[in-house]
């Protein structure tokens, strides 16, 4: 039995800044929770956790965002 062979889909639009920046903004809602509602002190790895995703967030976004991106 034969395969007949088909074309790649195109791929599909999406806006990957926006889907990036609702990523960060949860980090940053997270960030905002735990330093009103202090963790014990055995658990402040988790401030620092949200503080690195909204780094990395912001690192995407420009990521993303960077000229020559195709």
């Amino acid at each position: 039995m034969d395969k007949q062979w088909h074309p790649d889909p195109e791929p599909i639009k999406t806006n990957d800044t926006a889907a990036v920046g609702a990523g960060t903004a949860l980090w940053a809602v997270a960030l905002v929770v735990l330093l009103i509602f202090r963790p014990a002190p055995e658990n402040t790895w988790l401030i620092w956790t949200c503080v690195t995703g909204i780094g990395f967030g912001f690192f995407g976004m420009w990521f993303v965002r960077r000229p020559g991106r195709s």
